[in-house]
């Protein structure tokens, strides 16, 4: 489905490249992983039903169970090769896959969320590649329309959405685009991720509803 390569490097470990594109590393996969994955489980009070949207890694997964409360996590992507990889070259982000509280699909996360029952979200994760081929359909306002519908009243949407330093208009048109399908609040939150230029990345957290408090 998707053109997957792998690399083993001296100073980052493994490395998989898909489309030609770097998407993680076993050196700093963390501070991605954590920050799509803990700062919207924090700041949700009470989270129990969880999907993700891409993360055929399976990193992000891992660390929404650690969560003790969470009683179901959904996985959907679209390509099953790149779990596979995973499983193969990064099995560390792996372990976690066969809990039972985790479901893995490999279907279109994009007609999963029109599908999805309403208010039967907690948390909607997409963890997804850049806004081009399989990805781009997940960055518009029918798609974000469709994770409003789905979460239940002070629900979180969190999605990586790119560089600040080179991909603004990208960053700001998501925004844009959350905003319109009707979320309440906005939060993106900056950190770093050396494996992709320039460095620095953000994710993004739409709120149902609510407004967040305690971010600075």
């Amino acid at each position: 489905f998707q053109h997957i390569e792998m690399f083993e490097t001296t100073h980052f470990g493994n490395l998989m490249v898909i489309d030609g594109v770097i998407m993680l590393s076993s050196r700093d996969n963390f501070l991605y992983h954590e920050m799509l994955s803990h700062p919207v489980l924090f700041t949700h009070p009470n989270p129990k039903q969880v999907v993700i949207i891409g993360g055929g890694d399976c990193g992000t997964l891992r660390e929404v169970l650690k969560h003790p409360d969470i009683e179901q996590v959904t996985q959907i992507d679209i390509d099953e090769q790149v779990t596979r990889m995973a499983e193969k070259y990064f099995p560390e982000l792996c372990a976690s896959n066969n809990d039972p509280r985790a479901t893995l699909q490999f279907a279109d996360g994009i007609q999963f969320m029109r599908d999805a029952a309403p208010e039967s979200l907690d948390v909607v994760i997409v963890d997804s590649t850049d806004p081009i081929g399989p990805g781009e359909g997940l960055f518009n306002r029918a798609f974000y329309e469709s994770c409003l519908k789905a979460l239940r009243p002070g629900g979180i949407l969190v999605q990586q959405s790119e560089s600040p330093l080179i991909h603004m208009p990208l960053l700001k048109a998501m925004r844009d685009a959350m905003s319109d399908a009707g979320f309440a609040d906005l939060q993106s939150l900056l950190f770093p991720q050396m494996v992709y230029p320039p460095g620095w990345w953000t994710c993004t957290l739409a709120r149902k509803e609510t407004k967040f408090d305690g971010f600075r």
